[in-house]
């Protein structure tokens, strides 16, 4: 039989979590992408038509199967090809192109800007010390929260929109009604530096949405109650300041230092599981693959059906559940050795990839909402992309002139936002990895930036003290 004789393949389908949902069957080598989508919405029995992105060996086929076959798969009449399917987000996100509106008031620099998980109000914190929250809908100030007595460093909604968190540069922590701007319970102290990072408990794990933990310069962990405003358990093992903190959906808490370490703790008792090791310099930020469905565990979903979803919990753990499927959850840790580190952090202490290619410190690394691609930003003035699973390099995008010091993945995991000290931000294909857009505008550096979970608005802030809003 000459090679060009073999003109189909014997292919199966097979889910992401590898549930095979076909018989062998003869497929022809010049199979498009279109003709697999009609085979496999009839294999699964849609009464609509579902977009599907398909994949042989991790390579995603583009075009048709031909292209994705190696040469023992292509001449071989027996081995059996495995064709991954995964459910595409049918909304798509637009890509942000201009300013909607400069909104002042700040009168210091804008450190962190965050979208409420059910995109309707946005918050920021500032060297000012105070704490905003801005009307999305009439684009103007709602409230302005007075209390801390130095910079507002970090802020944290609560998972049902109903309360945000923000801790300052005096080690003080305060939350606050969001509706009415007032504060919810005492200050809480107790931490000795200042605060470097809050997470609450996702909402699957803690459906009445009281408890959050906060992180600090001084190395310590600590769990709070924001009704009671008391501390529940104090954790502390790290040597040096904590970096970021993560609280994972199976109870975990993922705590990263400039001791170089990352620790893993249970949640509930306050027990240190594992320490992990790897990095040669300070780990500077860390990212949950499930950190998008535990942000918006109590949104409804664009892509679902149902709008009016009678039991949000059992929503919210069922898409947790999804999401660690295959595989579990995994961490992804960026440092000032320039190199990231994959973990299976539930599981073990050995890291599943060490992924190098930046050529300075490593600010800030994000998985994609679908939890396929990581992106990891630098000051080397690049944003990189990896793959989620094995951590293998995809690809580089450049564009930026000076440091990159955030990214921000649109809800549908095909576009990127980042912002930068060069004082702009810039939107970025991340399939054709490649820029899409370039948003001038603020004056100065841009410190934080965040993309609404319905894609509909950017939000930015900087040196400059304004804030920004970005539209399609």
């Amino acid at each position: 039989m000459t090679e060009d004789a073999v003109s189909t393949v014997l292919a199966r389908f097979k889910s992401e979590t590898g549930e095979t949902v076909s018989n062998m069957m003869d497929l022809p080598r010049d199979v498009t992408v279109k003709h697999l989508q009609l085979i496999c919405n009839s294999l699964l029995k849609q009464d609509e038509s579902v977009p599907y992105a398909f994949f042989v060996d991790d390579k995603e086929i583009t075009n048709n199967l031909d292209e994705c076959l190696d040469a023992k798969k292509k001449f071989s009449t027996e081995l059996v090809i495995d064709i991954i399917y995964q459910e595409q987000a049918v909304f798509k996100v637009r890509p942000i192109t201009r300013c909607t509106s400069s909104l002042p008031g700040h009168a210091e620099a804008v450190i962190s800007v965050q979208f409420s998980p059910d995109s309707r109000k946005l918050a920021s914190g500032s060297g000012d010390t105070t704490v905003r929250f801005w009307d999305l809908d009439m684009q103007t100030p709602l409230h302005t929260c007075e209390g801390h007595k130095n910079w507002v460093l970090c802020i944290a909604w609560s998972p049902n929109s109903k309360y945000l968190v923000s801790g300052c540069k005096n080690g003080m922590i305060m939350s606050w009604n969001v509706e009415t701007g007032k504060r919810v319970g005492p200050p809480m102290t107790g931490h000795k530096q200042w605060i470097t990072a809050l997470c609450w408990a996702p909402y699957h794990l803690s459906p009445e949405c009281r408890i959050f933990a906060s992180s600090s310069k001084d190395g310590d962990i600590r769990i709070w109650d924001v009704i009671l405003g008391q501390c529940q358990r104090s954790l502390t093992s790290h040597t040096r300041s904590i970096t970021c903190l993560k609280w994972g959906g199976s109870g975990l808490l993922y705590s990263s230092s400039q001791d170089r370490t990352i620790k893993v703790w249970r949640a509930n008792d306050g027990i240190l599981c594992r320490t992990l090791e790897g990095h040669a310099h300070w780990v500077n930020t860390l990212a949950l693959s499930t950190d998008y469905v535990i942000k918006t565990a109590m949104v409804p979903q664009p892509c679902s059906n149902n709008d009016k979803i009678d039991n949000v919990l059992a929503e919210a753990k069922k898409r947790y559940d999804v999401a660690v499927a295959n595989g579990g959850e995994r961490l992804i840790s960026g440092s000032d050795d320039f190199t990231l580190f994959l973990w299976a952090p539930e599981s073990s202490k050995n890291s599943i990839a060490r992924m190098t290619g930046h050529q300075q410190l490593i600010n800030c690394v994000q998985f994609s909402p679908d939890t396929r691609i990581a992106a990891s930003a630098s000051f080397d003035k690049s944003i990189k992309l990896w793959d989620g699973k094995t951590g293998q390099f995809l690809g580089t995008m450049r564009g930026h002139v000076q440091a990159v010091y955030m990214i921000c993945w649109s809800a549908d995991s095909r576009l990127l936002v980042s912002g930068s000290a060069d004082s702009t931000l810039k939107v970025w294909d991340v399939k054709a990895k490649k820029l899409q857009g370039d948003l001038p505008g603020h004056a100065d550096e841009v410190f934080a930036v965040d993309w609404s979970p319905d894609g509909h608005k950017v939000a930015s802030g900087g040196k400059d003290k304004v804030l920004r809003l970005w539209t399609h």
